[in-house]
């Protein structure tokens, strides 16, 4: 699996781009304030390095989902790599090796595109996310409020991110 580690860097730090933006007061940061019970105060007291390098870090791990879940020219490169690697162990120097490695370069190219990044992030945004932090918030007895809060960042984030992972990666 090929990797472009700028853009992979990029796309973490969408997240404390988009973190800065939503959370601000002057957008949902209060509304987000008070549906966490968070005041000014209790917000200044974490360590704010170790915070912000964690989430780096998780995003960066965030920032590989795109590969594995939709960039399916990496996956179908597993039909070139040996059996020994979980591969299928064709070989792409003979005449059906060839045409296999051509059709798949051709689908990979088509769908190396913003478009299907975004694809890719609502569902998994609506199959993932929404059914895990939904039932998180339940069981936490949050509102409603504080569940479309954090789940909208969360949509908006993986789509600016899919949609760069997909068009650059």
């Amino acid at each position: 699996m090929e990797i472009n580690w700028l853009v992979q860097i990029i796309a973490a730090l969408i997240p404390m781009l988009v973190g800065f933006i939503w959370y601000n007061p002057k957008v949902f940061g209060n509304a987000w304030m008070k549906a966490t019970g968070l005041t000014e105060e209790r917000l200044k007291t974490g360590n704010m390095p170790l915070i912000f390098g964690l989430s780096f870090v998780l995003a960066i791990v965030l920032s590989f989902t795109y590969k594995v879940l939709g960039d399916h020219h990496a996956s179908f490169q597993a039909f070139f790599r040996p059996v020994a690697e979980h591969g299928l162990g064709v070989d792409d120097s003979t005449p059906f090796g060839m045409e296999l490695k051509s059709l798949i370069d051709g689908y990979g190219a088509r769908f190396h595109s913003w478009s299907h990044g975004l694809a890719h992030s609502l569902i998994i945004s609506i199959l993932v996310l929404l059914p895990v932090m939904g039932t998180g918030a339940l069981f936490e007895r949050k509102s409603f409020t504080y569940f479309l809060l954090n789940w909208g960042y969360w949509v908006v984030t993986i789509a600016l991110m899919y949609m760069v992972l997909a068009h650059f990666g």
